[in-house]
């Protein structure tokens, strides 16, 4: 990936209304890779504790979008066709860690695979929480 490709993708990332408000930090960006943490908030949660549904289909989208543009060299912009999200186990923890990888690119569509984590403060481990398809279209 190019000097300019991240800045533009960090750029995009860092005046995200809705990033911002989740209190989202970008931890990686490679070619065909993103990886972001979104820490709890009681908004985010169910009354048992657990991340709710929404927020963790919703870090997917999000994720996955950013995985499909860093894909193509050039500025582009992206739309979701298809989600879907399989949810392994209740996200008790205190952040969401998404990864998502491009596992098939082409010239308008493309197929990301988005694994969520929660990790809990003072370990170092993460659980597998959720795991998902996305198909992007590119648009721009």
């Amino acid at each position: 990936m190019t000097p300019e490709k991240k800045k533009l993708i960090t750029d995009s990332f860092g005046r995200s209304e809705t990033l911002q408000f989740y209190k989202a930090e970008l931890l990686e960006v490679e070619t065909d890779f993103i990886s972001m943490k979104i820490p709890k908030m009681e908004m985010m949660t169910r009354k048992a504790g657990m991340f709710n549904g929404a927020m963790i289909a919703s870090l997917v989208d999000v994720s996955s979008g950013y995985a499909a543009v860093s894909h193509y060299p050039e500025d582009c912009y992206v739309v979701t066709v298809e989600l879907k999200v399989n949810y392994l186990r209740p996200a008790m923890g205190d952040a969401l860690v998404s990864k998502s990888y491009v596992i098939k690119g082409g010239g308008k569509i493309i197929v990301v695979r988005t694994e969520i984590y929660v990790q809990t403060e003072g370990s170092d481990s993460e659980s597998h929480v959720a795991t998902s398809l996305v198909t992007m279209m590119k648009i721009k």
